[in-house]
């Protein structure tokens, strides 16, 4: 049966364990996420909480990780999602993606709603992938690929 969580305390506890075991073991997302056949963003946003995973997959990371069957368990819910509490990040990194949607956001939209109409690009029906690049000016560049599917909006 499908279970779904309303408070996400507990998955932000076993988010925290799950991050303590991957650096104790010198785990990388890519292997845990190698383990069970799924994408290596889905698998991490799964063990920080944002998504359930599926039984066998679970069982695979929970195995690498050291974790018992309460988190095999948990990690089969469907979370409360969010992962940034509050109104504007204070982590660097998350700060810089807020930013980015702060001065590229209308864009964003005027773009797309030109591309494809009235309408939401969805984050349910959507992959997301990170890559290093070289770049031709020296250091690396990271392309990271949002890919969601578009969704109308309907008269009604």
């Amino acid at each position: 049966m499908t279970h779904a969580q309303f408070d996400p305390t507990a998955r932000q506890t076993l988010a925290v364990a799950a991050v303590e075991a991957k650096t104790r073991k010198d785990l990388s997302w890519q292997q845990l996420a190698d383990s069970t056949g799924l994408s290596v963003a889905f698998v991490t946003a799964a063990l920080l909480g944002q998504h359930p995973l599926p039984e066998d997959a679970a069982r695979s990371v929970a195995e690498l990780l050291g974790l018992d069957e309460e988190a095999v368990l948990l990690l089969q819910t469907i979370p409360t999602r969010g992962s940034v509490p509050g109104a504007v990040p204070t982590d660097p990194t998350i700060y810089r993606f807020h930013e980015m949607l702060q001065v590229y956001g209308t864009t964003l939209k005027a773009l797309v709603h030109e591309q494809f109409g009235d309408g939401i690009i969805s984050a349910i029906n959507f992959r997301l992938d990170v890559r290093k690049v070289a770049d031709p000016e020296g250091g690396e560049r990271a392309v990271i690929t949002l890919d969601g599917k578009y969704l109308p909006t309907k008269p009604f």
